[in-house]
């Protein structure tokens, strides 16, 4: 896998080569490759000279690295009790409603992945999501109706 060899190279000379690179590295491979392939992982460590069981650990114990494919939009519903309490349930419902899929599940076309996130930091203004980088809060499940709406267009 050439490409993902080379990607890799490029992001460890921009990082470095050391233990804090790690979690810069796999971000760079998410931004380009929307995941962290078991190639990818092996690849990093090679470079890194670690243990390939080192960067499987560090990308599967935080939630934003996926590694699993993903689709062009992850959208993270933020699961804390605050967001609970402020209608969660019902923006996650809409969600799977209009997106046809569950929490956890990827869009047949693709086009979304439908996730639960621990905590996104929005807490004063929940219930919030995240679609990729993008933070949504104060939602209501018409307001999510609309911004699927739009991403759909695009």
């Amino acid at each position: 896998m050439p490409e993902i060899k080379e990607l890799i190279k490029q992001l460890a000379d921009k990082h470095g080569r050391t233990r804090e690179s790690l979690l810069p590295i796999l971000q760079g491979v998410i931004t380009e490759e929307r995941f962290i392939s078991d190639a990818a992982m092996a690849e990093v460590a090679r470079e890194l000279d670690m243990s390939a069981a080192l960067v499987y650990g560090t990308a599967t114990f935080y939630s934003f690295l996926d590694t699993k494919p993903r689709g062009k939009y992850v959208i993270r519903v933020c699961k804390t009790i605050t967001c609970d309490m402020k209608g969660k349930r019902q923006i996650l419902q809409t969600l799977e409603d209009v997106l046809k899929v569950k929490a956890g599940e990827t869009t047949k076309d693709n086009k979304f992945t439908l996730l639960e996130a621990n905590c996104l930091g929005w807490c004063h203004k929940g219930p919030a999501m995240l679609i990729n980088e993008e933070a949504y809060t104060e939602l209501t499940p018409e307001k999510v109706s609309e911004i699927i709406g739009e991403y759909m267009k695009k």
